[in-house]
This record gives structure tokens, C-alpha cells and sequence, in this order.
């Protein structure tokens, strides 16, 4: 499935060019800038990347995600990469019955 593909599944607004012009990150959804990373078996999770996406969605104001879709085929397992204050936010979130907004 490819980064259009994927921003459409979540109805994410898709950047153009990945991200390569003024609009950084591959898509917008909610609050997030996302960066898709799809692959086969295994993704590297380090400082550098991580900094990249957090410059990425400061650009627009926004919070960073990162995408990583896993597998291949109809195998595929997505997973979202937050930080923990967001992730907090967004559980005092359920239990209050609210949502997540910055």
C-alpha cells in the first residue's frame, strides 16, 4: 500500500511530493504531521528520524507521528510511534469523555 493509500485509509490530508516541499512529513491528520515508513520486516527507530519528524510537524504548529506499517501482502500490522505526553493526554482523554485537541 503506498503513503497515499495509507493517508487515505485514516482520511489524512496527503502532502505533496512526500513532504519535499514548504510542507514537511507525509500527511496531516487531526493534530499530527505524519511520516509514513512502510516496511517488509523491520524499521529503525533512532534519534535522527525521531528529530526529523519533530522538526517536521513544529514547522506547522503540530504534533509528530510516525506510521510504520509492518509486513507485506494482507499481513500487515500499523503502528503509530507518539510521544508519551500525547499519549497520556489522549487517555485522561477517554476517561473524561473527551477528546484530544491542542
Amino acid at each position: 500500500m503506498s503513503e497515499k493509500n495509507e493517508a487515505k485509509r485514516i482520511n489524512a490530508k496527503q502532502h505533496k511530493n512526500s513532504g519535499r516541499n514548504n510542507t514537511k512529513g507525509d500527511a496531516s491528520w487531526k493534530n499530527f504531521v505524519i511520516d509514513f515508513k512502510e516496511v517488509a520486516k523491520s524499521f529503525t527507530l533512532n534519534k535522527t528520524v525521531w528529530a526529523k519528524a519533530v522538526t517536521d510537524a513544529l514547522k506547522k504548529n503540530s504534533d509528530p507521528a510516525i506510521v510504520v506499517i509492518l509486513g507485506e501482502g494482507n499481513a500487515k500490522v500499523r503502528l503509530a510511534i507518539i510521544e508519551m505526553d500525547i499519549l497520556e493526554q489522549l487517555t485522561k482523554g477517554y476517561e473524561n469523555g473527551t477528546d484530544y485537541n491542542r
